[in-house]
């Protein structure tokens, strides 16, 4: 009876131990399972916002939306306007008669109205009218692709916001005492570039080099030529000086047809990632931005501005570091993340141009 009691006393004590053992595991594996739950859950939550903050600002990546008013501020693109409002900041800096005074701040504000929010999301729904086909390749959950809104609804939408830039063109000619309607002038042409850079016959965006000038045209040169025509007269020297700007402008609208570039080989667009393949274009993209802003550095010398060229020269070199950290390591995967990263030392350098011009009396 011992005998055999014995081993069974062991095997009992064994299964109990290995018993213990199992629920010792189990017990210290829940803590880390419950610990990661809410960490996953935390990372959905923070995935989510960030697809609806890309929604309401137009970036690629954005979740889809039922709310017809998000919709339209979708096609709309806030986060395209930031460059023309400075671009009207830039052009009153460079007339050189701006002043800290309330009427001059609402007449600058005006302007930003116009510039941004009105013409640029006119720009962009109509150009989001003439891409239906490419986006349902490259982004289908844009609002036209995906049917969360209807063609005869972007049609009114693009009405509405180019009566609205052209009324209040003609309230900034009449505030400001234009003889001739100059206002009124830069907005028809910007409507007129936006149609032929989106629309056939023409479609300028179907062309990687006359598209994207235009395109930095339309974003540096346009706006300046209206907050310089507000504050004091606009004369030929800004003209050709923001024109050669724009080619730094023409770099930053490449940057832009990275994320298309599928959807542009199979509808046979002619952009520079297509023509040349996105290591060369990632290439000329960034040789325009750097070299024709240390172009308008060397005419600030030239007329004796050297302190603005010195700064304008610095602004250059973190461009030139998030090139190497990001753009031309991978253009495709990290282009959101070098705008971010870059624009601001683009569009600070502009600013220093202005406040050069200005300075000068150009």
């Amino acid at each position: 009876m011992a005998v055999v009691c014995a081993p069974r006393t062991l095997r009992e004590r064994q299964a109990h131990q290995l018993g213990r053992r199992k629920e010792f595991v189990t017990n210290n594996q829940q803590p880390t399972t419950n610990n990661q739950q809410p960490i996953t859950m935390t990372n959905k939550e923070q995935s989510k916002n960030s697809s609806k903050t890309r929604q309401m600002l137009g970036m690629k990546g954005a979740a889809e939306e039922k709310n017809i008013w998000k919709i339209r501020l979708q096609l709309m693109k806030p986060i395209t306007w930031i460059p023309l409002i400075w671009g009207v900041v830039c052009g009153a800096a460079s007339s050189g008669n701006y002043s800290w005074e309330l009427e001059d701040i609402l007449k600058a504000v005006t302007c930003m109205l116009l510039s941004g929010p009105l013409m640029t999301g006119y720009t962009q729904t109509l150009n989001d009218f003439y891409d239906k086909e490419i986006d349902a390749i490259n982004e289908p959950y844009r609002p036209i692709p995906s049917g969360a809104i209807s063609v005869p609804q972007v049609i009114t939408q693009i009405l509405v916001l180019l009566l609205g830039g052209f009324g209040i063109a003609y309230l900034l000619d009449r505030w400001a005492g234009h003889d001739f309607p100059i206002m009124v002038c830069l907005t028809l042409l910007g409507a007129f570039l936006a149609y032929i850079y989106s629309a056939p016959p023409l479609k300028l965006k179907q062309n990687g080099w006359l598209g994207n000038y235009a395109l930095g045209a339309s974003y540096i040169a346009l706006p300046w030529w209206a907050g310089h025509a507000l504050f004091g007269e606009l004369n030929w020297t800004i003209v050709v000086l923001t024109l050669f700007y724009s080619l730094a402008g023409l770099g930053i609208a490449v940057v832009n047809d990275f994320k298309s570039v599928e959807g542009d080989r199979q509808l046979g667009l002619s952009s520079l990632p297509v023509m040349f393949g996105v290591g060369t274009a990632a290439w000329i993209c960034v040789l325009a931005i750097d070299v024709f802003q240390a172009g308008i550095a060397g005419y600030l010398i030239s007329i004796n501005q050297n302190l603005y060229a010195t700064i304008l020269l610095l602004l250059i070199i973190p461009q030139i570091t998030f090139q190497d950290m990001y753009f031309l390591r991978d253009p495709l995967e990290n282009d959101v993340k070098y705008q971010a990263s870059a624009q601001p030392f683009l569009v600070l350098g502009m600013l220093v141009a202005g406040l050069a011009l200005g300075n000068a009396g150009i």
